[in-house]
C-alpha cells in the first residue's frame, strides 16, 4: 500500500491532458464532498428532530441509500489519478526501470477492461431502472439518479485509465526515472524528508515575519 505519491509534470501533450482532465476530476471530488457535507447536515437534523421534537424526517433512509452511490463513485477517478487506492506492492516495490512500467501497464489495462464491463453492467442496471420507474420504499424517490451516477463515474475512470496506460506506454518506451501523467510511489524516507522539509519552510516564514 503505497504511503505518499508524486506526479511529475511538463509540457507534453500528455502532461497537458493529464492536468486538464484532473479539473474535471477535481469538480466531480468536490461535489462528492458536498454531498457528504450535506448527509452530515441531515443526519443531524434528523437526531435532532427526534430528540427536541420527537419527530424524524421523512425519508431519511432512502435519501441516505440514494447518497451512496455518489459518495462511494464520485470521486474514484480522483483518487485514481493520485494514486491513493489501497494496493499490494510487494512484488512491485522491488522493480525497477522498464519492467516497473511494464508491470503497472498490465496492471491498467487490466483495470480498464474490468471497469468497461462494470461500464456496461451498471448502465443497463440504470436503464432498467428508469424504463421501470424504479422508486424507494418509503417516499418513492427514484432510484435512477443514483444509479446513473454509477457509470458515469466509472466512465471518467476508465478515461483516466487510458491517460495511464498512455503514462506507462511512454515511460517503458523511453525508461524514463521520471515519467509524467502517473502516479510515482515514494517510499517512507522520501515521504519523511518532505514533510521535513515542509515543516522547514514553514518555520523559516514565520521567524521572517
Amino acid at each position: 500500500m503505497p504511503s505518499s505519491t508524486s506526479i511529475f509534470e511538463d509540457q507534453s501533450k500528455l502532461s497537458i491532458a493529464d492536468r486538464m482532465f484532473f479539473k474535471l476530476e477535481s469538480v466531480l471530488n468536490l461535489l462528492g464532498g458536498i454531498i457528504i457535507f450535506l448527509l452530515v447536515f441531515l443526519a443531524t437534523a434528523n437526531v435532532l428532530g427526534r430528540w427536541l421534537f420527537d419527530m424524524s424526517i421523512n425519508g431519511y433512509i432512502d435519501w441516505v441509500e440514494q447518497a451512496m452511490a455518489f459518495m462511494a463513485f464520485l470521486g474514484i477517478a480522483y483518487t485514481k489519478r493520485l494514486g491513493g487506492h489501497i494496493r499490494m506492492d510487494i512484488v512491485i516495490s522491488h522493480l525497477r526501470g522498464r519492467w516497473l512500467w511494464f508491470t503497472e501497464l498490465v496492471s491498467v489495462v487490466l483495470m480498464l477492461l474490468i471497469t468497461l464491463l462494470l461500464i456496461y453492467g451498471s448502465y443497463l442496471h440504470f436503464l432498467r431502472a428508469y424504463q421501470l420507474g424504479d422508486s424507494s420504499l418509503d417516499i418513492d424517490l427514484p432510484t435512477w439518479p443514483a444509479k446513473l451516477v454509477v457509470p458515469v463515474a466509472l466512465t471518467v475512470l476508465a478515461l483516466r485509465l487510458v491517460l495511464q496506460i498512455w503514462g506507462y506506454a511512454r515511460a517503458w518506451k523511453e525508461n524514463s526515472e521520471q515519467p509524467v501523467g502517473i502516479p510515482l510511489i515514494e517510499d517512507a524516507a522520501a515521504v519523511a524528508a518532505k514533510e521535513a522539509e515542509s515543516v522547514s519552510n514553514h518555520n523559516n516564514g514565520e521567524e521572517q515575519k
